[in-house]
């Protein structure tokens, strides 16, 4: 057993080590390594979301591992596995009811806050026998999806593009008049963009130290929380899950801009300078001539 859990540690290990952006890649390759993995290393690393088509409904969803059943996914809109029929789980009624007003209501999140993108959420039970009238046990996942496509030729080269995978995934527990939330969100983040650099060199062209570059700035954060809300009804969790999420969001969307980027800022610049040697060491000279006047003024 030790052994097993050495090994699938490994696994797990390795892919922290290997670019994000290629996670899809990553992880086929090492299921096709070590396939009596396969199933754990899907279950345990978050991969960028699927988007998928429900020809029936017309609508685009998202898909994971949440909603799979071999290759086929769940969609919400239609309730049925795509592309393909195979008779996986599905929710009980009671909850599918509830599954199909958290779809609209997370519809009009993602339009307000992304403007744009495809979102999707999917509901499980977590009893075998979920009755009319007793208290719903239950777990479910709110996925969002948003990508900036890639500049376009009237556009800037420097303009970026990249994508933002979010996925929220909640317990819930009804006690009464009241009810417990655990959730767990991941935000995986892609942002490339090009860079026009200009090299100060002595002696060499302008138009031959102008040079293109690529930078790409990627990675993932997760986070958890529980949460006790009020509950009067069923449609009461609505609101509740809502505003879950939407206060994780913000959380994790303040910590990507002030800790993850700030800080990917403050190291670039300390370690590259945009104005070249020549201005520099003109601002160290004006800085010891400042500091020597100031010095003899104080004596």
């Amino acid at each position: 057993m030790a052994e097993v859990d050495l090994t699938f540690d490994s696994l797990l290990d390795l892919l922290r080590r290997l670019p994000p952006t290629r996670v899809e890649e990553n992880v086929n390759a090492l299921c096709d390594l070590a396939p009596e993995y396969a199933d754990d290393l899907l279950g345990n690393v978050d991969q960028p979301l699927k988007v998928l088509a429900d020809g029936e409904k017309g609508r685009e969803f998202l898909g994971c591992d949440y909603n799979r059943d071999g290759d086929s996914f769940r969609s919400p809109w239609s309730n049925n596995y795509l592309p393909t029929s195979t008779g996986g789980p599905v929710p009980s009624s009671r909850l599918r009811e509830l599954e199909v007003s958290l779809n609209a209501a997370f519809d009009t999140y993602r339009e307000m806050y992304f403007e744009g993108g495809i979102s999707s959420v999917y509901l499980w039970d977590l009893e075998d026998d979920p009755g009319q009238g007793k208290e719903m046990s239950f777990a479910g996942v709110v996925l969002m999806k948003k990508v900036l496509s890639t500049p376009s030729s009237d556009q800037p080269e420097t303009t970026p593009s990249g994508s933002w995978d979010s996925l929220h995934v909640f317990e819930c527990q009804e006690r009464g008049r009241s009810a417990k939330y655990k959730l767990t969100s991941t935000v995986m983040l892609v942002l490339e963009t090009k860079t026009l650099a200009k090299a100060d060199l002595k002696g060499v062209d302008e138009s031959e130290s102008k040079g293109k570059g690529d930078v790409t700035l990627s990675g993932s954060m997760t986070r958890q929380a529980e949460v006790d809300y009020p509950l009067t009804n069923s449609a009461g969790h609505i609101p509740n899950i809502g505003r879950m999420v939407e206060d994780m969001e913000i959380k994790m969307r303040n910590l990507l801009s002030s800790v993850y980027f700030g800080k990917t800022k403050d190291v670039i610049n300390e370690l590259r300078s945009q104005s070249g040697l020549e201005m520099k060491s003109k601002e160290d000279l004006l800085r010891a001539e400042l500091a020597g006047k100031l010095g003899g003024r104080r004596a």
